[in-house]
Formats: C-alpha cells, structure tokens, sequence
C-alpha cells in the first residue's frame, strides 16, 4: 500500500527540544495524513488531557499524494484534542502549506508541551529552530504572514499561524495558512494559542521517495478540462439547490429557506470573483478571490457554509456584508461556520436579525473576547442558557448548512460523526439533493438501513481521503478503480483503513465520556435510533456507541 514516508519530529515547545524517530509502521497501516496523526494522537495523548493543557499534543500530516502533481492534493491534517468538542479531532486545510512541510523531510510532525513566552517555531530540513516574537502578541494574521516573509524570506505558503482568536482562547479559533486557508474547525488555533505559539513555517527541499502511478495525471488532466460550475462558483453554486431543498437554514435555525438568497448566491459570488484561485498544484481552481470596489473589500471566498452562517442564518441578503464577515474571521483567526453560528444565536437573542454592523462589532469582540465576545467565545453549547436560545450543535460544534431535517441522511451523519456537526466528515448531502448520478442517489425523505450502512461507507472513504491527502471536491474523478491504483491497495482495504481511523477516533472519545447520548440531534427525524442501532452494528460496536477495546494506533489495525 502506498503511504507517506519520514519521520516523526516531536518539538516540545515548552522544553525548546526535539527529536524524530521512525514511524513507519504507522505509515504502513494508516498511509498518512488523519490516519497516522489520529494513530499517534490515540497513542501518545492522554484520554484525559485539558484540550489547553501542556499534555495536549498537535500532529501536523500530510499524505503520499504530496509527492505527486495531481490536482486535489494541496492539503493536510491537523490533530488535536479539541477546545469545543472535548473530543479527538482532525481539521483539514488547503492552500499551499502541504508541499513545503514536506520539503522539511518529515512525515508528522507533533507541538507539545508550552512555552512561558510568545514563540516562532521554523521547521526546516536541517532543524528547528525557536524565536521568541513578543512584538507579534496580538497580531492579526496578515500582520504574522508578513512579519514570516520579511523577517525570513518565507512567503504565506511556508506558514500556519494564529491570529487573537488563537492566543484569548477563542473555542473555535483557527489555525491559518497560506493567509487565508484555514484548519478551521474544532478550535485547533486555540490549542496553538494555549501552547504560546504564534507562528510555525515550513521549509526545504527534501524530495519525499515516493513513486506516484502514471494515472494521477489522467485525474489532473480531467480536472483541467472538466466543465463545472464549481471553478465559477464554488461551493457557493450549491446555493439555490439548497434554499430550493429547504436545505439552507436561516435566522439561526428558524427556517429552511431564505428569501433574500438571491442576494447572497453564487451568482453574486461570480460577480464579485476577479481572478482564479486554487491549491497547491490544483487544476480545478474552485477557490473564490472576491472583491467589492465599492467598498474595496477583498477577501477569498465566501465559501458556501460562510454563505449560510454569516449570511441566511443572520437574516443578511447581501454579498458584501458576508465578504466582509468572511475578511474579518481570517484576518482574527475564526472559524467561519461557528463564528457566524454563535453570532447569529446572539442576534437571535437581541432579535437584530439583518444588523450587519452589529455583526461585525461581535465578530470582533469575540476575537479578542470583549464584552459579550467572552461569553460567545465559548461556543453555543457552553453559551446558549446565557443567551436563552436553542442549543444548535452536536457534541459540542456548531451546525454546517446542508440541514438534516431536510436531508435526513446528512442529519444520521451530523448525529454519527465524531467531530460533531461537520457535513465533510461524509458528505452524505451530496447523495440527497443529490449532486451524484440518479443511481448513486438517495431519497433524502426518511432513514433506512441502507443508508446508515452507506453513512459507514462514506465516513471510511472520507477518512481514506483525509489519509492520502486528496481533496473532497475530487468525487467525479476519483472512482474505486483509481483509488485502488493510486494507493497500490484494493478498494476494500483502503475502506478497512478508513474504517480504523473512524474506530480510534471514537474509541479515544469513548474514553472521554462520549457515548450513543452524544449522537442527537437538535430536531426530531424520524426512525433515527432504529438508523443509530444499524450504523453501530455495521461498525460492530455495542448498541451505546462504544468501540470494544482495542491497542495503540499502530497495533489496531491488526485487531
């Protein structure tokens, strides 16, 4: 089975020490990426650590795929305990990050420990090295990027940093990249900020000995020449489709539509989009860099879910105004989903749906947890009895679009997911509305038990994805029979990785308390326990939720 090569580097921050060792039965097992870091985290973490605390380590990791020049691959995983949901998480980024943290000649590298004063850390193929940068408490990300390419010479490709959000403990703050990518969901940023560290780069020439089959350039060539309105739009050209559906919540969970989406579509996207934009050796440019001239406002994106949670779900009809909640969570480091969640929650409770100044004014006090910033800052589930409104997540995280009342499947995967409410843990909504072909759809009215164990299926062929690193807009090109050529592996047994990598991830939450009361819902669907006990049953574990016992990361894969 192909899978990354290198080593571990562990660099204690707090310690000002590293070290590497070999790791090369975990990339044996679990290829790269979210399964080695996931199979390291499981094994090295305590089940009991403070998701702030010293003890709680990060893994960065990337896949074989980096060594090739197919599109779909700009990316990587970062692993962590998480600040929000109090469970092991991964988040994945884009951007360019992923090709220079594998010029620095590892295969995983880990944060731990924390350090007494505001650090740099640069990674580079002939060591690390530790800087103190008292000057840039406070700095906003751009500030960071900019200070790494004066000071160092190394552009915002070579970067992964935090803005306020990271360093006030904000529960969702990101961890950014490339300036504007982010690894946004879980609160990773505030784990980096926990730990003092404000800034690590990335760079060097090492060649990763990894020989990629010839048929990744028949994926890139068909991204290039593929017709799709995603290069346009985006995620945001899903918009209509969804607010047809009953699919885009608006005014924080009140409804399923929105009137005003024709403000904030994808038309309205492309109108504002000024050139293309891409990952890292990525042909299929999907990315949105938007610019309003009236305003001067520039940002990239709004990305579909920032459509949702900044625009339909705070009652604003107006592109602009969601391009500049989009600027201002990238420039502080928050994440676009939660962040645009908690606020319309607040806006809720002022009832000051469509107050776009107001939305900004939180946004910013949040980030440095001013006023009622420090209260939001916590997250709905910790906020919501304050504000006197519904508590909108699962397992602790704020909701997606793509509602699951009316896409009942995507609702069991919200539910099953063990990052919480997160739609690319299997992105079953593209089944439902769908965005497949008639024969790979499902009804997205009711439950059944084909689609719990199609949910078992998709969760493992997204992990196989998070562990290679390959991009989830790639579903039109990645088919079984690439997959299994690419990975050197049967389809089946990439699944089997997937499936393992979805099993530690839960096993180490169930050691945190997490169970099948941790798999609801805020709404009501119909036949969800009777889908819950076939989802667990498929998995082959107990009717709570439990995974029976299993051994460390590398060693589960043979249980």
């Amino acid at each position: 089975m192909l899978h990354t090569q290198g080593p571990l580097l562990s660099i204690d921050v707090g310690a000002r020490e590293t070290t590497t060792e070999s790791v090369d039965d975990v990339l044996a097992d679990f290829v790269g990426g979210r399964g080695v870091a996931t199979a390291l985290a499981h094994d090295r973490i305590p089940f009991d650590a403070d998701p702030f605390g010293p003890e709680n380590s990060l893994f960065l990791a990337t896949g074989p795929m980096q060594a090739s020049q197919m599109s779909f691959t700009g990316r990587m995983s970062c692993t962590g305990v998480s600040p929000l949901t109090d469970g092991l998480f991964s988040s994945n980024a884009g951007g360019f990050l992923s090709r220079n943290f594998v010029g620095a000649g590892n295969a995983v590298v880990e944060v731990t420990g924390g350090s007494d004063e505001l650090v740099a850390v640069h990674v580079r193929e002939d060591g690390v090295t530790f800087e103190e940068v008292p000057e840039l408490a406070g700095a906003e990300v751009p500030a960071v990027v900019a200070y790494a390419d004066e000071e160092h010479g190394l552009p915002a490709e070579h970067t992964a940093c935090i803005g306020p959000a990271g360093e006030n403990g904000v529960r969702f703050a990101s961890i950014m990249t490339s300036e504007s990518r982010a690894f946004g969901r879980g609160g990773l940023g505030a784990v980096l900020g926990a730990k003092n560290v404000k800034l690590l780069t990335f760079d060097g020439d090492a060649d990763p000995p990894v020989e990629i089959p010839s048929v990744s350039m028949d994926v890139h060539r068909e991204a290039a020449t593929a017709d799709n309105i995603m290069k346009q739009q985006g995620t945001t050209s899903v918009t209509d489709l969804a607010n047809e559906s009953d699919a885009l919540p608006a005014y924080y969970f009140a409804e399923q539509s929105f009137a005003g989406a024709e403000g904030i579509n994808g038309d309205r996207v492309e109108e504002k989009k000024y050139k293309k934009g891409t990952c890292s050796q990525c042909a299929f440019a999907c990315k949105l860099p938007t610019r309003d001239d009236a305003t001067g406002v520039e940002t990239e994106g709004p990305e579909f879910e920032t459509v949702m949670s900044f625009g339909s779900n705070c009652g604003i009809d107006d592109i602009v105004d969601v391009m500049r909640a989009n600027k201002l969570c990238d420039r502080f480091g928050l994440d676009v989903i939660s962040c645009g969640d908690v606020v319309a929650g607040y806006l809720d409770s002022e009832d000051a749906f469509g107050d776009a100044d107001l939305v900004r004014e939180t946004v910013e006090e949040i980030a440095f947890r001013e006023g009622v910033g420090d209260t939001l800052a916590e997250g709905i589930d910790r906020a919501h009895e304050e504000l006197g409104i519904d508590n909108w997540t699962v397992k602790g995280m704020e909701f997606p679009a793509h509602d699951g009342r009316a896409l009942n499947g995507q609702g069991l995967s919200f539910a099953t997911a063990n990052r919480g409410a997160d739609h690319m843990y299997a992105t079953f909504y593209a089944y439902e509305y769908p965005l497949v072909t008639q024969d790979q759809a499902f009804d997205p009215d009711g439950l059944s038990d084909e689609k719990a164990e199609k949910l078992v299926e998709l969760e493992n062929l997204r992990a196989v994805e998070d562990c290679g690193v390959v991009c989830r807009f790639s579903r039109d090109f990645m088919t079984p029979d690439r997959f299994e050529e690419l990975f050197e592996a049967d389809y089946e047994s990439l699944l089997n990785v997937g499936g393992r990598v979805v099993e530690l991830e839960r096993h180490f939450n169930n050691q945190r308390g997490f169970s099948r009361a941790d798999d609801r819902l805020p709404y009501e669907i119909d036949g969800l326990e009777t889908a819950l006990d076939t989802y667990y049953d498929t998995r082959g574990w107990t009717d709570d939720g439990v995974v029976p016992s299993v051994g460390g990361g590398s060693s589960a894969a043979a249980d």
